[in-house]
């Protein structure tokens, strides 16, 4: 028999016809392929069983289309666990999709590196009032004219119920069917490619869903005991049995590379992905993305909550080898700074200019101290990892759900703080990552929504929801709680929908955002990105400068100050000196009225340095009239 698998599990049209089905379910005597409708049905056929506990055969009744499951020793049939396609949901019949059928335009795209990127996270059911990707596709143009570079798709994994995050998947090779069919999603990964937009998707390997979830039909070792799990029970990737296990998750990874040519992965919650095996689960993967890109560039984040910088460092150096880290540390010391609150898991957090100028050059601020907050040491050494190894943001999608209400932060803060700690994001070394809609200041809030048809499930969800949030003393209170929201609510879901319009009537902060992500783009000193590139000092409680170090005297200053206008005289601080013969001229500021502010004055003269509160800029050095003519 002369088969074409490309993957060890799942169906698989067959050039001479018929679908190839294989599926581990070790504890099973017999298995059979029901075909339940579409091409073939209704017929059963019985699968061979193979060397551990896998079983497979051809059934050339079964066609693209053909829906079916597999029954166990006549006990029960399920859903395919590597299921391409879940039609009527994570408890319907799967469905023999052909991979091949679509036709991609994107054979010259190379893929991504780390350097250089703005990320642009994203959930597709909220991205545009259709919720679908069809509907996403029409702004993509737009997204790349903005500056975005890479969009970061939270995850698409079948789950049930009308809406969701995503988090809780349960069909981890089916695209959920609420956003479109399969090749919906390629046309959508096509059509980034077409306009320069890398795409790479959130992928959860921590845990599975609680609803839909049938993978211990087929065997109880995709799953340990051993370790105890934040999200759920823990997958077993270094127990007995654990090899077919973790061949389904790194099958699953180089399934999206290869199958819907995404341009990497965003790996949710690694710290509960367990593993005591010889290669870790997380290097495993990094190698396998990168054979299935077969050349092209790949990307692999990690959220990693106790910031365990080792996910990071090189093989060969012992790491793990992925390419960059979510970094909340940057998050919650913005969030302290422009909002005055630290509470909860902003405790150790103040919001001080020293935070910010230590995260621009050394990337997390916690890499072994003691961490009030949690009552231990929290992080490892990073000292040495090049900047572009840290992601930081000013909003995502947990931490907008978190602030109880779901506002963005431009409901939490003033314009000008806001103003100028995004120009601190955007043009800092790190990697930028920008939340869907706080380009243009979407006034659309973000909850967590999640749609359970099990009533006692949504009422754990909704009591889960309301205990995690009361960990917010300004959250627990009995007046706070008639406002929050729902998450089994369709209305909440809808509320977080965007409204592009918006884009013209906040046309002074999309403005900015433009402007900004182009000075990073083509100025050569922002654009550098270069370990040991910048150094900064305190000029005041609120204020801070960064000094970026370009060649032949190009250096470049970004000052941002959260506090009152700042009148520093004396200026006793070397780097705010200028390049001899050269003085400082404004190349970019937050209070440009074009963007909602009231105008720069010069920041050095004779009345030495003012700079004004609420506010950031970008200073070049310009030849002082005597050099110019000299």
């Amino acid at each position: 028999m002369n088969l074409q698998r490309r993957f060890a599990i799942g169906a698989e049209l067959q050039t001479a016809g018929g679908t190839h089905f294989c599926v581990w379910a070790p504890r099973s005597k017999k298995v059979e392929v029901v075909l339940e409708a579409g091409p073939g049905a209704p017929a059963a056929f019985q699968l061979q069983p193979r060397a551990d506990g896998y079983f497979a055969g051809l059934v050339r009744e079964a066609a693209e289309g053909t829906c079916y499951r597999f029954r166990l020793d006549d006990a029960g049939s399920f859903p395919d666990p590597a299921s391409r396609f879940q039609p009527d949901g994570p408890h319907g019949a799967s469905q023999v999709v052909d991979p091949s059928r679509f036709r991609w335009n994107d054979n010259g795209w190379q893929g991504v590196g780390i350097e250089g990127q703005v990320i642009y996270e994203m959930h597709i059911g909220t991205f545009t009032q259709e919720g679908t990707w069809q509907a996403a596709r029409q702004e993509l143009a737009e997204l790349a004219d903005c500056g975005i570079t890479i969009l970061e798709v939270m995850p698409v994994a079948d789950f049930p119920g009308r809406f969701g995050w995503g988090y809780d998947g349960v069909g981890q090779f089916a695209p959920v069917r609420l956003y479109g069919e399969p090749d919906d999603f390629r046309s959508f990964v096509d059509a980034a490619h077409r306009v320069g937009l890398g795409v790479i998707l959130d992928v959860v390997y921590n845990h599975v869903g609680p609803d839909g979830n049938y993978l211990k039909e087929f065997s109880t070792d995709y799953f340990t005991d051993r370790y105890e799990n934040n999200w759920g029970e823990a997958i077993n990737f270094d127990g007995e049995k654990a090899n077919p296990v973790r061949e389904f998750f790194l099958t699953n990874a180089a399934y999206w590379i290869e199958e819907y040519h995404v341009d990497g992965l965003r790996l949710d919650a690694t710290q509960d992905m367990f593993d005591a095996s010889a290669e870790h689960i997380l290097t495993a993967i990094g190698k396998r993305v990168r054979e299935a890109a077969r050349g092209r560039k790949t990307i692999i984040l990690a959220e990693n909550e106790p910031q365990v910088a080792k996910l990071v460092r090189p093989v060969e150096s012992g790491g793990y080898g992925l390419d960059a880290l979510w970094n909340d540390d940057f998050h919650h010391s913005a969030m302290v700074a422009m909002t005055g609150r630290n509470e909860a898991y902003f405790t150790d957090y103040l919001g001080k200019p020293q935070e910010f100028i230590s995260m621009v050059k050394y990337g997390y601020l916690y890499q072994g101290q003691r961490y009030k907050w949690q009552k231990q040491r929290r992080g490892t050494p990073g000292l040495g990892l090049p900047p572009i190894k840290f992601v930081n943001y000013i909003q995502n999608h947990d931490q907008i759900a978190n602030a109880g209400r779901g506002e963005r932060v431009q409901f939490l803060t003033s314009p000008g703080r806001l103003r100028a700690m995004t120009a601190l994001m955007l043009l800092a070394p790190g990697t930028p990552m920008l939340f869907q809609g706080q380009e243009f200041a979407a006034s659309s809030p973000f909850f967590y929504f999640a749609d359970h048809h099990q009533p006692e499930l949504a009422r754990l969800v909704r009591d889960g929801r309301a205990k995690s949030l009361a960990e917010f003393r300004s959250l627990a209170t009995s007046e706070m709680a008639p406002y929050l929201a729902d998450p089994a609510n369709p209305a909440t879901f809808e509320r977080c929908k965007l409204d592009f319009s918006e884009r013209d009537r906040n046309r002074g902060v999309y403005d900015m955002h433009r402007d900004l992500l182009r000075l990073r783009r083509e100025d050569p000193v922002f654009s550098a990105q270069t370990s040991g590139g910048v150094d900064g000092a305190v000029l005041a409680d609120a204020c801070l400068l960064l000094r970026f170090f370009g060649q032949g005297g190009s250096d470049r200053l970004l000052l941002v100050n959260f506090g009152t206008d700042l009148h520093l005289d004396p200026a006793p601080e070397p780097l705010l000196a200028p390049p001899e013969g050269m003085r400082w001229q404004i190349l970019w500021s937050s209070e440009d009225p074009r963007y909602g502010g009231t105008g720069t004055p010069g920041f050095d003269s004779e009345d030495n340095w003012r700079i004004p509160g609420h506010a950031a800029a970008a200073l070049r050095p310009t030849p002082t009239e005597q050099e110019r003519h000299g």
